[in-house]
């Protein structure tokens, strides 16, 4: 299949043809480290994108909505089977490999090794039988820890890889367990975070707790197209959101405050429900309820203030979440830079999750000329989101890294892209 052939799929599927030509060189990457690592054909491939999480930080763990975006940065995976047990990948861009046997429990892997472990050990405890084993090729061009989604992009090229190899989504105990796309996407954001989903047990996961605590709650709420000459320009600040290793202990503090606010809801009412977006929801009154809760009892690991700032901030970036769907509906660029900017706010005064880097990023972006600009990801560090309006984003662009290079001189590497929503898991038609 030539670069050529691998572009024309991708515009079939709905990438700007600028898009589909920078991604079929990076699926003509991993076609040839598949090449070089086994000296065979791969047999099927696909390009997985990145996302960016427009609305929405930090509540999709506890119930919570997300209004989120494909971006066409990510993964091109290629792979074949193979006639054992061995699971082995290879970054085609950077060389590095891993293998690992389907019914390995112990081996103990680091960096993006350990997300391919923890796919292959999660599918196999859950579809027992499968034939996994699999020779696999990525190559990437999302930027690592920059919040745009990089890890969990990896879990799913692999999975999608895996499911393909082993004909789960044929079996009956899948299509039980999983019946739509959205249930899949559920399934795998549990996959990652070692929790459960329905009746599919856990495993262990990476070591972050993100995702839906109950991610039976995964529902598609609907659609909001971008006005046509809306622009996202994204630029990363230059400083790792590093959730699986340096930041994962703030990270994981965010998601463990609504545990325990849950924790202290079920214990003071006596009912269970499975999120606290869920608990918010059960009865009129529930949040008033919830803060009178907080404020007599206490929770042995956190602070009533920490847990009262906390759910400020769930219920008011859940509430704009939906109300930036409507703005962009109606191609309102004061509302949609009016809830942008009360998000950053709460991110920064309740969340805790901003760092000097981002918050200048985020104030460069509408004193250079977007209408809209917000952090997004982990937090910690990671990108930032502006939205333009503009002839020239590129050009814009340029203006905005150029300040805030200037503003702070410390950060070594800066790297933006211009970008609209884009297809999501997309089928190459390798090896067809």
């Amino acid at each position: 299949m030539t670069t050529d052939d691998l572009a024309s799929r991708l515009l079939a599927a709905g990438f700007e043809p600028a898009d589909a030509e920078g991604r079929a060189r990076l699926a003509a990457d991993a076609i040839r480290g598949f090449r070089e690592a086994t000296g065979r054909e791969p047999a099927w491939g696909w390009f997985v994108p990145g996302r960016i999480e427009v609305f929405g930080k930090h509540t999709d763990y506890a119930g919570g909505r997300s209004l989120v975006a494909a971006v066409p940065r990510g993964f091109a995976i290629v792979g074949a089977p193979r006639d054992d047990r061995g699971v082995r990948v290879v970054d085609a861009r950077w060389r590095d490999r891993m293998e690992i046997d389907a019914g390995d429990a112990d081996t103990v892997y680091r960096g993006w090794a350990n997300y391919v472990a923890v796919v292959v050990r999660r599918l196999g405890f859950n579809f027992p039988g499968g034939a996994l084993g699999a020779d696999l090729a990525f190559a990437s061009d999302l930027p690592r820890a920059a919040g745009l989604s990089s890890s969990s992009a990896l879990v799913v090229a692999v999975a999608t890889a895996l499911i393909r190899r082993g004909a789960l989504d044929r079996r009956e105990d899948f299509r039980q367990a999983l019946p739509t796309v959205h249930d899949l996407a559920g399934y795998l954001g549990a996959v990652e975070n070692g929790l459960a989903y329905g009746a599919l047990a856990s495993l262990h996961g990476v070591g972050t707790h993100g995702g839906s605590e109950d991610h039976n709650a995964v529902r598609h709420l609907g659609d909001a197209a971008l006005p046509g000459s809306w622009r996202f320009v994204v630029a990363s600040s230059g400083v790792q959101a590093d959730k699986a290793g340096s930041a994962r202990e703030r990270y994981n503090r965010a998601s463990l405050l609504t545990r325990a606010l849950l924790e202290l809801w079920t214990a003071a009412t006596g009912d269970g429900p499975t999120t606290l977006a869920a608990a918010l929801a059960s009865a009129p009154g529930a949040e008033e309820r919830l803060r009178e809760i907080v404020r007599r009892h206490a929770h042995e690991a956190f602070e009533g203030v920490d847990l009262d700032r906390r759910l400020t901030h769930f219920i008011g970036e859940d509430a704009r979440v939906m109300a930036a769907a409507a703005a962009v509906r109606a191609a309102d660029r004061p509302a949609v830079g009016a809830l942008a900017a009360a998000s950053q706010q709460d991110a920064d005064r309740l969340l805790g999750n901003q760092i000097d880097e981002t918050r200048t990023l985020a104030a460069l972006a509408t004193a250079e000329g977007a209408f809209a600009a917000s952090s997004f990801g982990a937090g910690f560090g990671g990108s930032v989101w502006a939205m333009v309006d503009d002839a020239d984003p590129a050009g814009f662009a340029e203006r905005w890294v150029a300040a805030y290079r200037a503003a702070c001189p410390q950060v070594e590497r800066v790297e933006w892209f211009v970008t609209r929503p884009t297809p999501a898991v997309t089928d190459l038609g390798v090896g067809a």
